[in-house]
């Protein structure tokens, strides 16, 4: 079936209100007859310019009025570029849909709660074909929720079922000003996410912290981003540009996706820094910090600086520990903390929920 055919046919399923189409053409004869103003005759068939223009925007209105409700329905880019300018319009004519279906995966609606200007909102995602779905899934920041009034809202992990192999998450908003919400409808988006993470903490042996050299290879870069301390950061930052450690050859590799590639004192501190696999579609992530073999003792980094690999996919990540002059270097081992994944799954999950109670589910 060709894309016109597939859009005609959808487009078939979807019906405009009555009283709507009464309204429309209702102003459109009031415009073209002019509310039964007395008029000069004219010989049959004709009709002025203005008139004629008259008719003709206001049939084009109609036109279009009529097709916005089959636009917002099968075309995703119109429906955003409208709720961009026209939120409450947008989610006017989005249809009602309590589940959907991409990639072999579901997603359906399972209960809906609302307390004066407080909306819960249960979803389940379940794989219908593989096992892309566990316990540590991760919307990846990928979602989005659509609604024609201002609020706050958010989207959070409830629960994972092994034996039904469904996961369940929670949307809850909150009405500004307090307002009660009844009547409206809602749309929740999800774009891709991550299941199957692996965690791992303890000792990274294979790096000797006392072979850390005092004059390591340094590099100037753009800044991705940082964590801690910000006075240390502007004291290494110059016109967005950072100093830091030169990649060599992985020192040691703690975990898959993960690697440690140099170290060294840079302006009288140590770095640590590590290497992150295509961050963009794992999330892989981690912290690294030192712990004194005698005592047990954790030192944490006060600072990181993460810039990304030439390929802009991966991030390199150095770590500051400014409290460790090098005679102690001896006395701690290197400790890492680990998270990563095998990549995300992409596609296309939208549900539209009508704002009012909805029991749970089987």
């Amino acid at each position: 079936m060709t894309y016109p055919e597939a859009l005609k046919e959808d487009a078939g399923q979807i019906t405009m209100p009555q009283v709507m189409k009464d309204r429309i053409l209702l102003r459109c004869r009031a415009e073209l007859v002019g509310q039964g103003t007395a008029r000069p005759a004219r010989p049959r068939g004709f009709a002025p310019a203005k008139k004629r223009l008259r008719a003709m925007a206001v049939g084009a209105a109609a036109c279009l009025i009529l097709c916005v409700p089959v636009l917002a329905a099968t075309v995703p880019a119109f429906y955003e570029a409208l709720y961009a300018v026209a939120p409450a319009t947008a989610q006017l004519f989005k249809p009602v849909a309590l589940s959907c279906e991409d990639q072999g995966i579901r997603m359906e609606v399972s209960a809906v709660y609302i307390q004066e200007d407080t909306i819960q909102v249960y979803l389940t995602m379940e794989d219908l074909k593989e096992d892309r779905i566990d316990g540590t899934m991760d919307l990846f920041d990928s979602y989005s929720i659509n609604t024609p009034f201002d609020c706050t809202g958010h989207c959070t992990w409830a629960d994972y079922d092994p034996q039904t192999g469904k996961a369940s998450l929670l949307i809850t908003m909150t009405h500004w000003g307090g307002v009660p919400v009844s009547g409206e409808k809602l749309t929740f988006t999800v774009r891709e996410f991550l299941s199957h993470k692996k965690e791992l903490e303890g000792p990274v042996f294979q790096v000797s912290l006392a072979a850390a050299p005092l004059k390591p290879q340094t590099q100037s870069v753009p800044l991705r981003g940082y964590s801690g301390s910000s006075s240390l950061v502007e004291a290494v930052l110059d016109a967005d540009q950072v100093t830091v450690l030169q990649p060599s050859e992985p020192l040691a590799a703690p975990t898959e996706g993960v690697s440690i590639t140099a170290l060294g004192y840079v302006d009288g501190c140590l770095r640590v820094q590590a290497y992150y696999e295509d961050i963009l579609k794992t999330d892989n992530h981690g912290f690294l910090s030192l712990r004194n073999k005698t005592s047990g003792e954790v030192c944490t980094s006060s600072t990181s600086l993460s810039f990304f690999d030439e390929e802009g996919k991966g991030s390199y990540q150095d770590y500051l520990f400014p409290d460790i002059p090098p005679e102690e270097l001896e006395n701690y081992e290197l400790w890492g903390s680990f998270v990563t994944s095998q990549g995300s799954v992409q596609g296309n999950w939208s549900v539209t929920v009508p704002l009012e109670e909805r029991s749970p589910t089987a």
